[in-house]
Formats: structure tokens, C-alpha cells, sequence
């Protein structure tokens, strides 16, 4: 295998916290090519920016020749991981985690290629489902030490509030997990956050009992932004990675909002840039750190979204907070707009009313809540009166003050502004 092997690309970006044996995983990827696998969870309707490491780890790995594995626990959903969580989830419906399930297959193809001889999607629902439950005791329950589980740190953690008897149980559906897929499809690495270590080992001794097997485990540090918050939380809630859920304006605004210490972090984690570029970075400060955001905010962006909706989010910041383009001999591999000439402005999210609603003007609190911009009217105010709130980038000086039909522009929209980042356009007919 020519080049970096996907240990040193993984390692020198900063995605590996702890591995089971170093020196053979580093000797492993450099001579021979594996397949790896990584859970995700289907509880929702789509993966957020949390779940990118594990995602952006699978997309090194197959560029590097390797075969990854998406596996969707669409078996082990229905009794819940307690790892890093204090309270027991709730219990969906086999519905639920299917639909839940079959759009996140949907969504990691936007990541990873599932083409002949590409990466896998999978689900452990069509092997855990059918298991006899007095066999698998028999045949598996043998291979673990409850002494030793309870010394891991996903079940030391709920001891203190109750750790019920069905997610005790999801070690062992975890570690079957990791057998069946070094069986069936030779996969001999499991991957995933540092909360999962205990589940990784437990797989790795069960594949070795049963499967005479050496495998190998390999965990992400769990971010938090430098200021100590978890990533992917804003004001606004959870920055999901559908589209629907989250925009790609949203998205492109998470990023680029980064703060400064992460932004090196961030660019060799949640972008494909080579690392001779990113470690330039750490040389810029003010408007070269800026625009270092910019590029992280559109590389991230068009991983997730495509490369129009990045341009499009690109646009639309230059519109609504003046972006400045990125110079030349900056992030050379990127293919972020060096002038903002013709970039379109459809990524900033719109909503629609028609002339006869602002024939008599509404009062502006109202409307900043009406449009989803304030959460209720009482925050809208409080807004307003702060100086917060902008029509067509006036500020708006009383809160009743009414927005009629003169503030219509020629396109037929109204723009609205809270503070400096969030922006509506109101498109009129």
C-alpha cells in the first residue's frame, strides 16, 4: 500500500484516543486490507454533528483501500445503549427504529461509496432478531464475567441511578455484533467514541473465544468545543445532518461560528483538506482565521450537503453578513468561491406570505415570532427593544412598529435580522 497508511492519516488528524495494541493495528494497516466497522444508533430520523467523527472516520478509511461497515443497530435500538447516558432511553417500536434505520442508510450514502466492492450497510436486527434466547445464554452469556462488566464505564455510570437488566444485556448483543462480522465478513476492527471502549474489548475477547481470532478496537475522543460544550448544541437545538431537519444555511453557519482555538481541530477532523494545509492555519489570526472559518464552514458543508449547497450557503453569508472572499494562496486544494460573483442566495431559509398580509402591517414583535425567528412574542420584544432585530438591515426601533407593504423590495422579499447571525428572507406573492 503506497502513501500514508489510514493509522498515520487517522492519528495525525486527531481521531485516535485509545487503541487495543498500537504497534499491530499501525502494522496491520500498512500491509494488508482490512474491514472495520462502526454502530450508529438509529433513534432518530437522521445523525448529527456528533456522529460526524465516526463517519469522517469511515470515509479515511476507504480512501485509504479499506472496507468499512456501517452497521445500523436496528436490533440493539430496541433495548438502548447506556453508554454515556445517566437514564435508560425510551423504548421504541420495531416501526419506529425501522423507519429511523432506513433513513440514516439513506443519509450515510452521502459519505461513503456503496458501490460493488464499497463500503457495507447493514443491520443487526437481521441477525439479533432471530436469535434463540436460551441458546444464546448457553452459547454466549458463558464467554462474560459480570464482575468484569460492571467495571466498565457505560455500566458504572448508571449504577448510581439503576441499571436495568435489559441494557445490562447490551455488552452481549454489542460483542455478538463484532463476532458475526469477523465471521461473515472478516472484519477484524471495530471503531467507535471512547464511551464504547468497554463494548469494543468485551467484542474483541468474545471474537477471539469463539472465532480463534486476533481483533482490534479503536476509539474517538468525545468532543466538546473548547468553552467545554458539546458539539452540535446551539441555541436553536441539535444541528442534525438531514437537510429537512437542519438547513444547509444552519450548517454553514454552525461552522463558520466556530471558535478560535477549534478551528485547526475542526479542519483536520470535519474536512478531507490535506494536513499541510491545515497546520498553515495555525499561523493565521484575525481576518486570516476568518476566513480559515469560511473554508471549514464550506468544506463541512459540502461533505454533507454537496457542493451547490455549500455554494449556496456560501452566498448567502456573503449577502446577509458581507463574507469576504478567501485569498488565493490560501487552502489551495479547496474549491471555495475565490470571488463572490454570481453566488446564489437560496440557502438562506425563507418563508412565504402574500401582499394581503402586510397591507395593514404587522406589528414587528409579531412578526419575528410568527416567521420562527423568536421563539414567543415576550422574547421578540425583548429583542427589539435590545436592538436586535432588523428589517431589510434597519434596525427596528419599537417593538409595535408595523412592517407594511413599502418594505417589500423589488424581488418581491423582506429580510429580517436577529442579531448578527440568524436571517429569514419573507417571500411575498
Amino acid at each position: 500500500m503506497g502513501g500514508k497508511s489510514a493509522y498515520d492519516v487517522l492519528n495525525e488528524r486527531g481521531f485516535i484516543e485509545q487503541v487495543t495494541d498500537e504497534e499491530s493495528i499501525r502494522e496491520l494497516l500498512e500491509r494488508e486490507i482490512i474491514t472495520c466497522y462502526i454502530g450508529f444508533d438509529p433513534t432518530a430520523a437522521s445523525l448529527h454533528i456528533g456522529s460526524l467523527v465516526p463517519i469522517m472516520s469511515l470515509m479515511h478509511m476507504q480512501r485509504c483501500g479499506h472496507t468499512p461497515i456501517a452497521l445500523v443497530g436496528g436490533g440493539t435500538a430496541l433495548i438502548g445503549d447506556p453508554s454515556g447516558k445517566t437514564e435508560m432511553r425510551r423504548i421504541m417500536t420495531r416501526d419506529e427504529i425501522n423507519q429511523n434505520a432506513d433513513a440514516i442508510k439513506r443519509q450515510l450514502s452521502q459519505y461513503l461509496d456503496f458501490g460493488e466492492n464499497g463500503a457495507l450497510l447493514l443491520n443487526n436486527a437481521d441477525w439479533l432478531s432471530g436469535l434463540n434466547y436460551l441458546e444464546f445464554l448457553r452459547d454466549i452469556g458463558c464467554c462474560f464475567s459480570v464482575n468484569r462488566m460492571l467495571t466498565a464505564e457505560s455500566c458504572k455510570m448508571r449504577l448510581e441511578k439503576g441499571l436495568n437488566f435489559i441494557e445490562f444485556n447490551y455488552m452481549l448483543l454489542q460483542s455478538y455484533d463484532f463476532y458475526y462480522l469477523c465471521k461473515e465478513y472478516e472484519c477484524v476492527l471495530q471503531m467507535g467514541g471512547n464511551d464504547q471502549w468497554g463494548n469494543i474489548v468485551a467484542g474483541i475477547d468474545l471474537t477471539r473465544r469463539l472465532e480463534e481470532k486476533k481483533t482490534y478496537g479503536m476509539t474517538f475522543p468525545l468532543l466538546t468545543t473548547s468553552q467545554g460544550h458539546k458539539m452540535g448544541k446551539t441555541e436553536k437545538g441539535t444541528v442534525w445532518l438531514d437537510a429537512g431537519l437542519t438547513t444547509p444555511y444552519d450548517y454553514f453557519q454552525y461552522w463558520i461560528n466556530t471558535e478560535d482555538p477549534d478551528v485547526v481541530k475542526f479542519l483536520a477532523l470535519f474536512t478531507l483538506l490535506p494536513m499541510e494545509e491545515v497546520k498553515e492555519a495555525e499561523k493565521l489570526r484575525d481576518s486570516g482565521l476568518n476566513a480559515a472559518k469560511a473554508v471549514l464552514a464550506f468544506e463541512a458543508t459540502k461533505i454533507t450537503h454537496g457542493q451547490d449547497a455549500a455554494l449556496a450557503a456560501w452566498g448567502a453569508a456573503v449577502n446577509t453578513f458581507g463574507l469576504k472572499p478567501v485569498p488565493s494562496g490560501l487552502f489551495p486544494s479547496s474549491l471555495i468561491p475565490r470571488s463572490n460573483a454570481d453566488i446564489s442566495t437560496a440557502a438562506i431559509p425563507a418563508v412565504q406570505k402574500t401582499m394581503g398580509d402586510f397591507e395593514g402591517g404587522i406589528s414587528a414583535f409579531e412578526l419575528f415570532h410568527d416567521v420562527g425567528l423568536c421563539k414567543s412574542r415576550g422574547e421578540a420584544r425583548r429583542l427589539i427593544t435590545q436592538g436586535g432585530a432588523y428589517v431589510n438591515g434597519m434596525p427596528v426601533v419599537e417593538f409595535d412598529e408595523k412592517i407594511g407593504t413599502d418594505a417589500i423590495d423589488e424581488a418581491g422579499e423582506i429580510h429580517l435580522r436577529k442579531g448578527k447571525k440568524q436571517h429569514i428572507v419573507i417571500q411575498v406573492s
